[in-house]
């Protein structure tokens, strides 16, 4: 669902304990080659690294982990401790990767030990900020051009609601193909891409994965969702695209060329 306004004046000190997880240990298949699709020049630089600098606008964010390929660390590991990133090797599958982060966290000041929650746990911000709770960001390293504006309002939407994601309206149309071959349209008026960062109160990401028992998941707000919490949409935009074959590196880059042009001064008519 999509929530109500915020008010930030609810949360003063909810905004400083939110952790951001970068999952980047994918390899890439679709991309083509055997590298990491991250590891790949978008404008002279990774896109792992235009992604950390896209979340690190946000003055919300705190620290951030970022998970990756054990094959990988090589390449990243000088510049992201550079920029106070911390590494973990991720596992088989996504949420592999996202349990290493959070265990992770653990040692940054997010402890494990709070207990599982349920959806009628989920109280107000003040009641959840007075108990210490924490927020974590979960961003696609493969998406370099989310707008710190929609980190920002996804944020604030899950300090309201306790979960909440970025997402799109679908806005091409949806074809459904049955077991014997039949097709038919989908109504797209309810249905929405979703994005990342998803951002989840840390004791319902945990519950969540506690919960878990090996079915396969898309992203972690279908995990979330299977132990009965609710996720608002916050609409984001749609250039914060995946980068998942190569002809999407193009794109990003004519992104960035007209994000560059709206910053140059322009002449005088």
């Amino acid at each position: 669902m999509i929530g109500p306004p915020t008010d930030r004046a609810t949360e003063p000190q909810a905004a400083s304990r939110v952790a951001a997880i970068l999952v980047a240990a994918g390899r890439g298949r679709r991309f083509g080659g055997t590298d990491n699709k991250v590891l790949q020049l978008l404008e002279g630089q990774p896109i792992w690294l235009h992604s950390i600098r896209a979340l690190r606008r946000c003055p919300r964010i705190g620290p951030v982990v970022m998970v990756i390929h054990p094959d990988d660390r090589g390449a990243v590991q000088d510049e992201a401790e550079g920029l106070g990133v911390r590494l973990v090797d991720g596992g088989r599958e996504r949420v592999d990767s996202v349990l290493a982060g959070l265990k992770e966290l653990e040692g940054m000041g997010h402890p494990a030990e709070s207990p599982d929650v349920s959806a009628e746990d989920v109280g107000s911000v003040a009641d959840a900020a007075q108990a210490g709770q924490r927020w974590v960001a979960i961003h696609d390293a493969a998406r370099p051009l989310v707008p710190a504006d929609d980190v920002d309002r996804v944020i604030e939407r899950a300090i309201l609601t306790g979960a909440a994601i970025l997402a799109t309206p679908v806005r091409g149309t949806i074809k459904l193909r049955g077991d014997a071959g039949e097709v038919t349209t989908v109504d797209r008026k309810r249905l929405w891409e979703a994005l990342t960062p998803q951002v989840f109160r840390e004791d319902i990401l945990r519950t969540a994965y506690r919960r878990w028992r090996g079915r396969p998941v898309t992203d972690d707000a279908e995990l979330v969702e299977r132990s009965g919490f609710s996720i608002s949409l916050v609409p984001g935009s749609a250039e914060n695209l995946k980068i998942t074959h190569a002809e999407d590196l193009i794109l990003a880059e004519a992104i960035m060329a007209k994000r560059q042009r709206g910053r140059e001064p322009q002449p005088d008519e």
